[in-house]
């Protein structure tokens, strides 16, 4: 498409959706001399806090819809992530011609060092971000964005080259790749998602592969070998081309991925080979909870090996990390009873993780915007762990009807409410645990927001 930024100046640029993703787009694309219109199909008034960020930048602005002439006018059409690449306005402007992207796409032409990718449906915030303090530790120089970071087009405006950028990329990111090449791809698990945007798993699942797209003999795919998704993903010939790693808490496949290079966890301890010799990592300090954070930490360690950290530095990570906010956070302790916020938690498979995180007494607070998920799957740990069960949001209706009759459930009108009840039902040696299993939008912003909420309402308690 591109090769350098300098072929930017004077083309016809149309950025559609206006978030942060989309802000730093069109700085980008303006610094370079390009001729940008933004498109968003909400209003001037709704978009108040980053339109601001645009105006000033001589760009024009086309909002409240999407205006098929403003598309046929373009050299270029860029996506942000948050738009559905499946629009009926896309398909119409390809067929006149006009060629269309998304961020990823576009600003990876543009990165020459090693990107490393990060996908899948859990876990992979937490396995970018300590691959990041890995590499840190060990002296090498990274850049962390994607999905749940700053937008990957804000390491090329900021022309600070790294050895390594970390990518963490959601299937959103990955729906219109052609020629994105990541040197590793980091997989962490499969599970049903996002099926308020895709119509079917099936869909979601193709979007999640694109990530092997243009997998090559120097690609190394590091992959969960405990979850039978992604390793149906691995036996596409397209992924076989590259070196795969795989990671497992299952000690039975010890002599198998030491042969072929991976990590398995036996015990209280970590083993890992990327290359001749078997590294060994102790597991007895690891401060996050549950047993898919032990997943995490394999798939950051083969990561962060890959490109030259060190064995002593990782370890000092290991033993210091806490976790990241809003995943199994815990928040205090109040007359006895214990409050963890996981708001990140947005869909089935995290609040999964979540009960194995704890072995009984548990009060969970669920529910949000209704992203077409089923709760059945739950019904077997709700009934072994959960005590009360708390629904709040666009979606309570829909889990109370999957697994409402496994557990005293209570349907709360406000958030607000709901964890006061939740609290109210506790007693002492009980877990209040926020693990919604849904999307924020209905009442928050983001999952952030839902977070920070439940945590200022458990400080109040006495």
């Amino acid at each position: 498409m591109f090769k350098e930024l300098s072929e930017l100046k004077d083309k016809k640029v149309l950025v559609v959706g206006l978030g942060r993703t989309g802000v730093a787009l069109t700085k980008l694309l303006v610094e370079n001399g390009a001729i940008v219109t933004i498109s968003d199909h909400k209003s001037k008034p709704e978009l108040s806090g980053t339109v601001e960020h645009v105006e000033g930048l001589g760009v024009k602005l086309d909002l409240g819809g999407h205006s098929p002439k403003t598309f046929l006018t373009q050299d270029l059409v860029i996506l942000s992530p948050g738009v559905p690449s499946s629009l009926k306005i896309f398909d119409y402007a390809t067929q006149h011609g006009i060629k269309i992207t998304n961020e990823l796409e576009f600003i990876s032409q543009f990165i020459k060092e090693p990107i490393v990718a990060v996908t899948g449906t859990n876990g992979k915030t937490s396995v970018a971000q300590l691959m990041k303090e890995f590499l840190e530790e060990s002296g090498i120089s990274c850049w962390l964005g994607g999905n749940n970071f700053q937008p990957m087009t804000e390491y090329v405006r900021a022309n600070n080259p790294a050895k390594v950028v970390i990518a963490e990329v959601s299937s959103y990111m990955l729906e219109r790749l052609e020629k994105f090449t990541p040197q590793n791809v980091i997989f962490t698990n499969l599970a049903e998602n996002h099926l308020d945007r895709y119509k079917t798993m099936e869909d979601y699942v193709n979007a999640k592969r694109k990530v092997f797209k243009n997998t090559n003999p120097m690609t190394t795919s590091i992959l969960n070998a405990d979850d039978n998704a992604v390793v149906e993903l691995a036996r596409d010939p397209i992924v076989q081309k590259g070196r795969i790693f795989y990671f497992s808490r299952k000690p039975a496949l010890e002599p198998q991925i030491m042969n072929i290079g991976g990590a398995v966890n036996i015990g209280d301890e970590i083993r890992v080979r990327t290359g001749p010799e078997i590294e060994y990592y102790s597991a007895k300090n690891i401060k996050m909870l549950g047993r898919h954070s032990i997943e995490n930490i394999m798939a950051a360690i083969l990561g962060a090996r890959e490109h030259g950290a060190s064995h002593d530095a990782i370890q000092v990570v290991m033993d210091r990390f806490v976790g990241l906010p809003h995943r199994l956070e815990y928040v205090r302790k109040v007359g006895g009873v214990r409050f963890y916020n996981d708001s990140k938690a947005t869909n089935v498979h995290a609040v999964q993780r979540a009960l194995d995180s704890f072995t009984e007494n548990i009060i969970l607070i669920a529910g949000g915007k209704d992203a077409n998920l089923g709760f059945e799957s739950l019904i077997t740990p709700i009934k072994r762990k959960v005590k009360s069960l708390i629904l709040v949001g666009e979606a309570k209706e829909r889990i109370n009807r999957d697994v409402g009759d496994h557990s005293e459930t209570f349907l709360i009108g406000t958030f607000e409410e709901a964890v006061v009840i939740a609290y109210q039902k506790s007693r002492i040696g009980d877990i209040v645990l926020l693990s919604p299993g849904c999307p924020s939008t209905d009442m928050f912003d983001h999952f952030e927001e839902r977070g920070d909420y439940f945590k200022e309402i458990v400080k109040k308690f006495k």
